[in-house]
């Protein structure tokens, strides 16, 4: 970057001064500089403190002599992240994000137009920190799935789809309800999603959307974002109306169900898509927390999926859930059991429903007269979320 030398002190305040610092930035952006470089060298410009924050990269400060300005606690080298103490000048940088200057003195003449490019850069470079997210072969994915090929195939496959077999990678299965299109959903979840740099590719495998992501700091589970992102699209979707039924019937209606693997070795992928299926298995549509399982999250429930089909329909809990989804406000009773059993008090599960906390203390007892279960009771609820996930892993079988 030594060619990208300015300093505002040796322009003046006329045209040819400000297009050069528009040469500055578009040099910078040119460069691909990330947003520490951007930071730096807008500070080493404007010879004084400046600073971006954005959902993506965070807080990062340069000092006036490129030297980051970091946080009392920090004790190694990288961005400065602490809290500025005095802002001259600031601007927007999308809908969540500034950048700032830091000037003790007056403001400078070209300061308006510093920061103008600083921002302008500034969302270049956090578009290309978004993930890599590209429609894949689906020959390609099911062989980088396969149990049956080699190594060297399977590593072939893995690099064809623009993925590394040695770095850690993660399997996500997507389902999506009747009429949807699952690839479409799919793409908009993940897009969606807030995830990061990480590389993500997606296939339509039969009736179940394949979504591979990877990068080198697979440690942390994507269940996170993904729960986030079909929070806000429901949301975003059309109002609920004031029927009860009709409130606990609709919720998450058209949602998708999600399962997440957990991080293996690229060559490995095979076993992070096993167990994003079995996730899968135990995912509702409805709340966000309940269609989005992660496969690390559950645990010795896990050994519920190996039970034989026909044994969990037989279940005489199983069958008496069966029976009242058949009524006809089964779906919206089957709706309030789930809540109450996830939020362990009625007006957790009220609120997570969107009803009246008397709507689901009066549907709570009505069960509990139907089913013959005390949910008021520890042992109670238990029995009826056990009986409420074989119940799933009957269906999704």
């Amino acid at each position: 970057m030594k060619g990208l030398l300015l300093r505002l002190s040796a322009l003046d305040a006329d045209a040819e001064s400000a297009v050069r610092v528009i040469a500055y930035f578009d040099a910078l952006v040119a460069a691909r500089a990330d947003a520490a470089a951007l930071v730096r060298a807008t500070a080493t410009l404007a010879e004084c403190g400046a600073g971006l924050e954005t959902p993506r990269a965070g807080r990062v400060r340069y000092r006036a002599d490129g030297s980051p300005a970091l946080a009392a606690s920090a004790g190694g080298p990288g961005s400065g992240t602490a809290e500025p103490d005095r802002v001259s000048s600031w601007t927007s940088v999308g809908a969540d994000g500034r950048v700032w200057l830091e000037r003790s003195g007056p403001v400078r003449a070209l300061d308006e137009i510093v920061l103008e490019r600083m921002a302008i850069a500034a969302q270049v470079v956090d578009a290309r920190a978004r993930p890599s997210l590209h429609i894949a072969d689906p020959a390609l994915v099911e062989l980088a799935l396969s149990e049956r090929e080699s190594d060297e195939d399977r590593a072939r496959a893995l690099r064809l789809l623009g993925l590394l077999p040695d770095v850690a990678i993660r399997a996500v299965g997507i389902c999506a309800p009747a009429g949807v299109d699952v690839g479409v959903q799919a793409v908009a979840l993940v897009a969606r999603g807030r995830l990061g740099s990480r590389t993500v590719r997606v296939a339509v495998l039969g009736r179940t959307a394949a979504v591979l992501l990877q990068d080198r700091a697979a440690t942390a589970s994507p269940a996170g974002e993904l729960r986030r992102a079909l929070a806000e699209r429901a949301a975003s979707g059309p109002g609920r109306g004031a029927d009860d039924h009709r409130a606990a019937r609709d919720d998450g209606a058209h949602q998708a169900r999600v399962g997440v693997g957990g991080p293996v070795e690229g060559l490995e992928a095979r076993a992070s898509w096993r167990q994003a299926r079995l996730a899968l298995r135990f995912a509702a549509p409805g709340a966000a927390d309940t269609a989005v399982v992660d496969y690390a999250e559950l645990g010795s429930l896990a050994l519920l999926a190996d039970l034989p089909v026909d044994r969990l329909r037989r279940d005489p809990d199983v069958r008496a859930l069966e029976s009242l989804a058949g009524s006809p406000a089964g779906a919206a009773d089957v709706a309030v059991l789930e809540a109450f059993c996830r939020a362990g008090s009625l007006r957790q599960a009220a609120s997570g429903l969107h009803l009246h906390h008397s709507s689901v203390a009066a549907r709570v007892a009505h069960l509990e007269d139907v089913l013959g279960w005390r949910l008021d009771e520890p042992e109670g609820r238990f029995r009826a979320h056990l009986a409420l996930l074989a119940r799933r892993l009957a269906a999704t079988a």
